[in-house]
């Protein structure tokens, strides 16, 4: 078993004689009833990490904390839209298809976010409808969009305006997003971020709220994240002096990282927020400015460690490699359709046999994937027991982010169901695909 328990798995896993319990339920026994591949999301352990973001920034801004926006392109469902409208939180979303299970899980408008930097027409048009909390807002072209929605509504609708702090954060180039050359936001260092301000306020149907900045993904360090909040203050302070008032809002975005091999640890709540509430602060005393409402976005982090993966092997084979060496190769029942990440950005994961105790000696392995690609693959290199066989389950702890919201139907393979376990009890909140499912759409 993994010796990161507590960062790896959510906190109702356990191990008892070599096999994997959530809430009291066996691997093997989660298995039969729900089959394999499935995700397994430990809805306690969700709960208490939104919970305890929430009552972080709190604590870290008092009066002035804002709101936790869940990141829904981490994963969401009508069900745990229901979780996250039941405790209170925000959530962002960035394409129709997430606004609509917002709404359908009893999110209140007013607490959503909507995102993205291409909303088509009818995606504005359906926000400013439902009348969300917020739009951000990602181009000059998007800022007339919304402009015209609003108007043609009759309404006035709230709005910020993402900014480009021109930061390389220490993470993959794919989720790296607050550096100049990419596809989001407004660079400040160009200018753009400042004729975007002028730009909104050009229509009397927006009401600028503030400035939103999100730097990337998977980040440990808390140091960029003060960096962008400082520099986003220092565009604050100057549209004070242009215009005479505040902006009252300042959303720092999120992509705190999460432990995913044994080696590593998830950045804590605690830490990050604190750090950003000692230099917004600062920042704001320099420039004799009121600390504004302070929002963040965590999504991973949230919900990544409050699910698991279990696969069923179902062929193994012992590679000699060029240099003499072997490697087992080890085929599971899902694969690049189930998790795209180390496809992707070559991410790393770690697994462990779910259903047995295993004495036997550590080999050089390589999990892999059913599909017809060499790439398809779900762990490079990870020393496994050398008796893994046909029938073993493997569990591959932290897959709630980027897994089944990622998930494909590539080789037309079904996409997986999500179970929900807590108490002892597991149900199902979003089925398994079947084959009338994929046909469904053929005309």
């Amino acid at each position: 078993m993994s010796k990161n328990l507590q960062s790896l798995w959510s906190k109702n896993i356990s191990i008892k004689g070599g096999e994997l319990y959530c809430s009291g339920i066996s691997a093997s026994t989660l298995a039969a009833e729900f089959k394999t591949p499935t995700f397994f999301l430990d809805e306690d352990d969700f709960r208490t990490r939104a919970l305890n973001w929430n009552t972080e920034l709190s604590k870290a801004f008092g009066p002035q904390a804002g709101r936790v926006y869940y990141a829904a392109k981490a994963f969401i469902c009508v069900e745990v839209a229901r979780w996250i409208a039941d405790l209170g939180i925000g959530i962002d979303v960035c394409t129709g298809g997430e606004l609509a299970v917002a709404l359908k899980g009893g999110i209140k408008p007013e607490n959503i976010e909507v995102h993205g930097n291409n909303k088509s027409v009818e995606e504005i048009e359906q926000a400013v409808a439902a009348g969300v909390g917020a739009i951000v807002m990602d181009s000059l072209f998007e800022i007339e969009r919304v402009a015209a929605a609003a108007t043609s509504s009759g309404k006035v609708q709230k709005v910020l305006l993402r900014l480009t702090p021109g930061i390389e954060a220490h993470t993959h180039e794919s989720i790296a997003t607050a550096h100049e050359d990419v596809k989001f936001g407004f660079s400040i260092a160009s200018g753009a971020a400042w004729q975007a301000i002028v730009e909104t306020k050009k229509h009397a149907s927006l009401e600028l709220r503030g400035l939103h900045s999100h730097i990337g993904s998977q980040i440990f360090e808390t140091e960029p994240f003060a960096i962008a909040a400082e520099r986003l203050i220092e565009l604050l302070a100057k549209y004070n002096e242009e215009f005479d008032q505040q902006l009252p809002e300042l959303d720092l975005g999120g992509g705190y990282g999460i432990a995913y091999l044994d080696d590593e640890s998830e950045i804590q709540a605690a830490d990050v927020l604190s750090t950003l509430a000692k230099v917004v602060k600062q920042s704001c005393v320099k420039y004799s400015l009121e600390v504004p409402k302070i929002s963040i976005e965590p999504g991973r982090t949230i919900v990544g460690p409050s699910m698991f993966t279990l696969y069923t092997v179902g062929t193994t084979k012992v590679v000699t490699l060029e240099n003499g060496s072997t490697r087992n190769y080890v085929s599971v029942d899902g694969g690049m359709s189930d998790n795209l990440r180390t496809a992707l950005y070559d991410a790393e994961y770690t697994a462990i046999i779910a259903n047995r105790e295993s004495s036997s000696k550590k080999i050089a392995t390589r999990v892999v994937g059913k599909h017809c690609e060499t790439g398809d693959i779900i762990i490079k290199d990870i020393d496994m027991s050398a008796d893994i066989t046909p029938g073993d389950l493997l569990a591959t702890p932290a897959t709630g982010a980027y897994g089944r919201s990622m998930a494909t139907n590539y080789n037309h393979i079904s996409r997986p169901p999500v179970v929900a376990i807590k108490d002892g009890k597991a149900r199902i909140i979003l089925r398994r695909e079947s084959i009338e499912d994929l046909l469904r759409l053929d005309i």
